[in-house]
Order: C-alpha cells, then sequence, then structure tokens
C-alpha cells in the first residue's frame, strides 16, 4: 500500500469526515448483516452462535473479496484504493459530532446535546443533566479514539483496504449483534469475540500513544504512577479492549469515566475509571484536541515504521 495514499486518507478524513449523502460502505455492511440475521434465526439445524460465526465469515470474505476486485480494475484501482482508506477511518467525524454536543451544551441547550449524543452511544440519553453528558461525551469519545480510528488506521498501514475492510466488517457486527442482550448474546457472540482478538493490539497501543502524548506535552505529572493506575482501571471492564483508552484519558485529565448509565431501560453500573473530578466544556474542548494529536502521531509512526520496514 502506498504511503502517500494512507497519508492522503488520513487528511481527507479530517477535512471531509463522513459526507452524508454519499452511501457510505459500512451502511451496505450494515444492510447485509440485517438480511443475514433474518437467514441466521431461521436456521434450525445449527445454533445461533454457529450460524452467527457463519455469517461473520460470509460477510467478510464478501466485502473483502468485492474490496479486492475494486482496487486491482485498472486505472481505476488507484482511486478505490484511496476512497476505501479514507471511508474506513473516522476520527474527523467522531471529533466532528462530538464539538456538535459541545457547542450545544455552550448554548445550555440540554435537549437537543442529548438528542446528538444519543448518535454517538447506545446508551440512554434522554434524561441525562449537563454534567452526565459532559462524562458520556468524554467515554465516548476516548474509547473510539481506538474503534474509529487507530484500529482501522492500524489494519489500513499493514494489510491496505482489503484488511482494513475486513475489520471494518467484524467491527460492524459487534456494533450491531455484540449486545449481552437475550436477542443477541448467542448470535452476536462470534462477531463480539473476533472483534475483541482484532481490536487487541491496536487498543493497546492507543493508551501507549495517549500517554505518549500526555509526556510530551505539558501533562506529565506523575505520568509513571498514572500509568499503572489506568492499567489497573483498564482491566476492570469487561471488555479486554474498551478499558484502555478510556482509563488513559481519565487519568490523564484527572476526571472519571463509568459508573451507572442506562442501557435499553435498564441500570448498568460499569466500572469507575480515573480519580474522583468531573468533566467541564473546558476539559471536552482540550481532549477534542488532545485525540487530534494522538491521531497526527499515529499517523506519523505508523507510517514511518512501514517506512522502514
Amino acid at each position: 500500500m502506498n504511503l502517500y495514499i494512507i497519508f492522503l486518507a488520513f487528511i481527507l478524513d479530517l477535512i471531509f469526515k463522513d459526507i452524508e449523502p454519499w452511501p457510505h460502505p459500512v451502511r451496505f455492511i450494515g444492510q447485509l448483516i440485517n438480511k443475514l440475521e433474518k437467514y441466521a434465526r431461521n436456521q434450525n439445524v445449527i445454533s445461533l452462535k454457529v450460524s452467527g460465526l457463519l455469517c461473520v465469515l460470509f460477510a467478510s470474505i464478501l466485502v473483502s473479496i468485492v474490496v479486492f476486485i475494486l482496487i486491482s480494475l485498472p486505472l481505476l484501482g488507484w482511486l478505490f484504493k484511496l476512497y476505501f482508506a479514507y471511508a474506513g477511518l473516522a476520527l474527523g467525524g467522531l471529533l466532528e459530532k462530538g464539538r456538535e454536543v459541545l457547542e450545544l451544551l455552550k448554548k445550555d441547550n440540554i435537549e437537543k446535546a442529548r438528542e446528538k449524543l444519543s448518535y454517538l452511544v447506545s446508551r440512554d440519553t434522554s434524561c441525562m443533566e449537563k454534567n452526565e453528558i459532559l462524562k458520556t461525551l468524554a467515554e465516548t469519545l476516548s474509547e473510539n479514539f481506538n474503534d474509529a480510528f487507530v484500529a482501522p488506521f492500524f489494519y489500513l498501514v499493514i494489510g491496505g483496504p482489503v484488511l482494513l475492510w475486513l475489520y471494518k466488517t467484524v467491527s460492524t457486527f459487534d456494533s450491531m449483534w455484540g449486545y449481552k442482550t437475550e436477542k443477541f448474546k448467542d448470535l452476536g457472540f462470534a462477531g463480539a469475540k473476533l472483534d475483541d482478538i482484532m481490536a487487541y493490539l491496536p487498543a493497546r497501543i492507543s493508551f501507549i500513544v495517549i500517554f505518549l502524548v500526555s509526556y510530551v506535552t505539558r501533562r506529565k505529572n506523575r505520568i509513571l504512577q498514572k500509568i499503572k493506575c489506568a492499567i489497573r482501571d483498564a482491566k476492570k471492564m469487561e471488555s479486554p479492549n474498551a478499558g484502555w483508552s478510556m482509563a488513559a484519558c481519565a487519568h490523564v485529565f484527572e476526571k472519571q469515566m463509568g459508573g451507572i448509565s442506562i442501557y435499553f431501560g435498564k441500570e448498568v453500573e460499569k466500572p469507575v475509571l480515573g480519580p474522583p473530578g468531573e468533566w467541564t466544556i473546558q476539559d471536552i474542548e482540550i481532549l477534542l484536541r488532545y485525540l487530534l494529536l494522538c491521531g497526527i502521531v499515529v499517523c506519523i509512526s505508523f507510517l514511518a515504521v512501514k517506512n522502514i520496514l
């Protein structure tokens, strides 16, 4: 994969984000998954776990083949490479949506801020007050720094658009079927486990980069102690990956994440990450700039390593 194409894809993501009217590949994958769900639930001869695994394998192979064919076309192949590389990254869109929620909070438009936040998280935002919105926003920004950017960028660098979109397919299965509810606990089992495996290394790279940027900026106070505490907190999470970037940001900013949230009408108590302290509008403003800087460091570091290797 050409380094210039990867770098240009990164820049395009920051500038153009997700162009709404344009048919994004993830939407097609989502439609495919919805059709596969109907098929999977009608198979009485095999368990839902096996059926779910077959669906993930089928969709991942199909998407990979389609991407491979398109990027291999004569003349137009390089354009498809650039498009699939750009479309697979979502750092720009994540930061933009975070800013939109923040701007609404600055105007004390709590109702609209709740609505905007609901597009970013699966929990119930309808009764959240300002402090809870800020904490939830900090959590989703830090967690999705890995899911929306570091992990897909990692697979883009090591395997090009084909491996990137294989990962995105698995990740989309996890986001749609990965809930531990009665409806999806078996059907989504395979997608969730495969996503855990594929996101394992990127999640820890995110952790390292967040603290590396902390060290080279002014947030280096008690950094070794913060790293130890963040590792301890990250391991509290039920997911093997979700807590790493969250715990890192919680300790770098010395603010608390986790606690009780509402999911599908039920209270869920998540592990508490970070020291006591409430997130403020100013904290989120700094966090948005901080994650952008972390993204730039990831891009430059990955491309430098790929160039050397």
